[in-house]
């Protein structure tokens, strides 16, 4: 646990081993509002250098209320480095951790060696053939489901569950074990903070990063690089054309859906872990 100016206490995880000719990792989970679950990607890296997670605040061990904004948890990702004792780390984020890792790069730019951005950022236009997709991927009795769960003021805790996993069953490309890996994440990934949610979604569209590309290519650091996955709900096409924007790197691993450590292995392993390895060494 890590105590923040506010008196926030935000729970921090680290592995891996410091290395003095590496630089260290910092995994931001996505979200907003969900718990940290980014152990099995820090599993796939922690060998070749150290690796800190956190909780956001308000989410799983962070436990905290009042107002959500962007500024503020790029203020806590700053405080953390200086309570780890960073001065420059590389990023990797998750989804809407892609998004967070962004704005702390536009804020804090000498403090980002390196960037690496899993399954996003997406930005517009891509919500549409993202919609498309999940209608595509449910039968119409589990989406008659999932409005009506939607619509239900308070959910019971099984009601949450398969609300959950019928929200999240979409994110995956394998469609024979899509509902066994959304309802294992349903069951694990709880509380959400939908008030967190709801701000921070929110405040990115006030301040949308669509309105920041050239300052983010601006500050980008070298060897930058976008993993995706082809099955995703979300347009491979959105991170393809994010990257000829910002003149860096993409990687789209076929078959793999929004969690591509998931559906291939092996495949992500290999992307994952030779950005990590460039990135860290600060030789790109």
């Amino acid at each position: 646990m890590i105590e923040l100016d506010d008196g926030a206490r935000l729970r921090t995880w680290t592995t891996g081993s410091a290395d003095p000719g590496r630089f260290p990792v910092v995994m931001v989970h996505g979200g907003p509002g969900l718990p940290d679950y980014l152990a099995p990607v820090a599993a796939v890296i922690d060998d070749l250098c150290l690796v800190h997670r956190y909780d956001q605040r308000g989410t799983g061990g962070s436990r905290w209320q009042g107002e959500h904004t962007i500024a503020r948890h790029v203020r806590d990702l700053a405080a953390l480095l200086d309570a780890w004792g960073h001065d420059r780390v590389v990023l990797a984020g998750h989804s809407f951790g892609c998004n967070l890792a962004s704005y702390f790069l536009l804020a804090h730019p000498e403090r980002v060696a390196g960037l690496i951005q899993l399954a996003g950022p997406f930005l517009e236009p891509w919500r549409a053939a993202d919609r498309a997709a999940q209608r595509a991927r449910r039968t119409g009795e589990q989406q008659a489901r999932l409005d009506e769960l939607d619509a239900t003021g308070a959910r019971t805790e099984a009601e949450e569950i398969e609300y959950l996993t019928l929200s999240w069953c979409t994110d995956h490309a394998d469609r024979d074990r899509a509902w066994e890996w959304a309802l294992a994440s349903a069951r694990t990934l709880r509380p959400v903070n939908y008030s967190m949610n709801a701000q921070l979604n929110a405040a990115g569209k006030a301040d949308p990063l669509e309105s920041h590309v050239d300052e983010l290519r601006a500050r980008l650091p070298p060897g930058a690089v976008i993993i995706g996955g082809s099955g995703d709900s979300r347009p491979a096409d959105a991170l393809r054309r994010l990257a000829a924007s910002l003149g860096c790197e993409v990687v789209i691993i076929q078959d793999a859906g929004h969690s591509p450590w998931l559906e291939a292995p092996d495949r992500f392993a290999a992307a994952f872990r030779a950005a990590v390895a460039r990135q860290t060494r600060g030789d790109v």
